[in-house]
């Protein structure tokens, strides 16, 4: 019961203006970072955290194109993903053919500068990697099975341990290769999870819920 207890604790204390305590929930693991120190170049910090955001705002379903108004994103949100045991979440949309007809969400972008992602002079959509990897940590940590083809271990990830740092990319002409750039998220328990994201004054959490 304490044990429960904590838990809950640690996963309300972020958000709790967002989430709805649910008695038979049971956070299995809780993860944040911040978004202002993606890069130590305050420049580039803004470019990632703005296509960070965009990508969430895309995986929520608020679908933009073209110019994209920062101060529209930069705003609290609370989204949930529900996986069924077997379901699995994808980063994007182009998957390897063992997740065929088993991906229920993704982020549902490709990061590119049609969508509204930005470029820091070296790659449009940089930081979306952050998010991925972030997500990554946090499924690993709740006990969940990922499978995250391609490695960031060429560039550091704030607040995420190198091993857990995923390799995003996405183009319209490549998809095999860019299935081998995606994060795969696979529900293995016998219960409903719920992949839980949260934002508020720059910073991100994103927990995992079973139903018990």
């Amino acid at each position: 019961m304490l044990n429960f207890i904590f838990s809950w604790l640690m996963f309300a204390q972020f958000s709790t203006h967002t989430y709805t305590y649910m008695p038979s929930a049971h956070v299995l693991a809780v993860k944040t970072m911040s978004l202002d120190n993606r890069y130590p170049e305050q420049s580039v910090n803004k470019i990632f955290k703005e296509n960070i955001l965009l990508a969430t705002a895309y995986m929520r379903g608020e679908k933009r194109t073209g110019a994209i108004d920062s101060n529209s994103i930069d705003k609290p949100f609370h989204y949930e993903i529900t996986l069924h045991k077997g379901e699995v979440f994808a980063f994007h949309d182009d998957v390897l053919p063992q997740y065929s007809g088993k991906v229920v969400a993704t982020t549902h972008a490709h990061f590119n500068g049609k969508e509204g992602f930005k470029s820091d002079g070296y790659l449009t959509g940089d930081g979306v990697c952050h998010l991925a990897s972030l997500i990554d940590f946090t499924a690993q940590s709740a006990g969940l099975n990922v499978f995250a083809p391609t490695s960031h271990d060429f560039a550091n990830i704030p607040d995420v341990p190198k091993e857990y740092g995923v390799g995003i990319y996405s183009v319209p002409s490549e998809p095999m290769v860019n299935a081998q750039h995606n994060l795969y998220v696979t529900n293995t328990l016998s219960q409903d999870i719920k992949m839980v994201f949260d934002y508020h004054n720059s910073m991100l959490k994103v927990s995992i819920v079973k139903q018990t």
